[in-house]
């Protein structure tokens, strides 16, 4: 892998930087990142990039939302039972407003969590930093990354590979 995290090739446009990256998946490259100042449609298509944080979202609403009713039903009907008015000791239609918040709550907090836990956040240095041109990937430049991890990274042949698909240049990235 000689010291290398992967090279990164530098675009101009967002068209450009997708066409590149198509032509890299059917390459058989896996080990895939595009950097962007602006969203570019189609590339999370052609990355195959899925997420699990919806799913994440639902089983924790799901969870804080039983965890909230269970307690109320615990505190109300079993443990602190009063008799006040004749109420019934379920009242479950006064749990709705309590279940439904703590719901929302523990499913906002789980899916940022969750978020910042998969994005390996918070990260305070990337070896893409280490490239000067890498600043303007911010502002008016699109990158396509392929990593060392990849199965058929060889440096030689990654770096032609990117060339032939006239990028404006093609950076090493150090480990």
């Amino acid at each position: 892998m000689n010291g290398l995290r992967g090279l990164l090739a530098e675009f101009a446009a967002g068209d450009e930087v997708l066409a590149a990256t198509r032509a890299a998946r059917l390459a058989g490259y896996v080990a895939l990142e595009v950097y962007s100042p602006c969203p570019v449609e189609g590339v999370a298509e052609v990355l195959a990039f899925r997420t699990r944080l919806p799913r994440v979202t639902f089983i924790a609403g799901l969870l804080g939302g039983a965890a909230i009713f269970l307690f109320q039903v615990w505190v109300h009907a079993i443990e602190w039972h009063l008799n006040i008015g004749g109420r019934r000791s379920l009242a479950a239609p006064a749990f709705i407003v309590p279940t439904f918040e703590i719901t929302i709550l523990s499913a906002a907090l789980l899916t940022a969590f969750a978020m910042l836990w998969k994005n390996g956040l918070p990260r305070l240095h990337h070896p893409l930093f280490a490239v000067p041109a890498f600043a303007r990937a911010s502002q008016d430049r699109f990158f396509l990354f392929i990593g060392a991890a990849d199965p058929r990274f060889h440096a030689g042949h990654v770096r032609a590979f990117l060339e032939s698909l006239a990028p404006l240049e093609v950076h090493d990235v150090p480990r």
